[in-house]
């Protein structure tokens, strides 16, 4: 982020999510016109927040020229988008049911965007993400996310390693996503507390990271496909998860 007191989002859906499920993060909006971008002035009106009418050389510097915004941008406080650790994992409620997914160097906007919006569709319990050596929440993390970085809790983290250590004493087993994991999704069952750990698009998980990990996950694919990207090997382990507490319910 340019400014660690305030960021920009943008498009119609991400400024909408956002003053409906986290209207204090909201700090100005900013309207360009646009009939789809009417249609979020009278949320702002209702909840009084401070909005101005502008074409497009007179945004926020800080919004690309590039943005496809849709009319519509946001100043936001990251400080509220970002809950802090402690007090996330100490009020969180555990059952063998909960997951969470830990970032570890991803650099991507658009993966981080991406997972999110795959770890709220699924129902994972949080999204951990490090302060340093990560892509941080941007506009564009947002918008990506279809504005469900305001559905799904964002947690600020220091050291991974560190973070999945106290995880593992809370109960958590720790699954590593890596191509040559030894551990095949469809066989595995999903029995106890879950963290999720997904690594750098290009390097993926550090050694160290692994060696903190109790599974290294891999997800079998036809031999004449190198790999998947972050985004979607998330998709996928999301989905067997949710699938396998699904059918331990009997709902299906």
């Amino acid at each position: 982020m340019k400014n660690k007191d305030q960021t920009y989002i943008f498009g119609t859906h991400a400024v909408f999510e956002a003053l409906t499920r986290a209207p204090e993060t909201v700090q100005h909006v900013y309207f360009v016109g646009g009939r789809e971008a009417e249609k979020i002035r009278t949320k702002v009106e209702e909840l009084g927040v401070a909005f101005d009418r502008c074409d497009e050389d007179h945004l926020p510097r800080d919004v690309g020229k590039d943005s496809v915004h849709q009319g519509v941008v946001a100043r936001v406080s990251p400080n509220k988008i970002l809950k802090p650790y402690k007090p996330f994992i100490e009020g969180l409620t555990v059952t063998d049911t909960t997951a969470l997914v830990v970032l570890n160097e991803l650099t991507d906007p658009h993966n981080v965007g991406a997972v999110i919006r795959n770890a709220a569709a699924f129902g994972i319990s949080g999204v951990l993400i490090p302060e340093y050596r990560q892509a941080p929440v941007t506009g564009t993390v947002v918008k990506v996310s279809a504005g469900m970085a305001f559905a799904i809790p964002l947690v600020t983290i220091g050291n991974v390693n560190t973070t999945l250590r106290d995880l593992k004493e809370r109960g958590f087993w720790i699954y590593g996503l890596a191509g040559d994991g030894d551990t095949s999704i469809p066989d595995e069952a999903f029995t106890k507390p879950s963290v999720f750990v997904l690594g750098n698009e290009g390097r993926g998980l550090r050694e160290k990271t692994e060696e903190v990990c109790d599974f290294q996950l891999s997800i079998p694919i036809e031999k004449e496909v190198e790999s998947l990207n972050v985004a979607s090997s998330s998709a996928v382990v999301f989905y067997a998860w949710k699938s396998y507490h699904t059918k331990k319910r009997g709902t299906v």
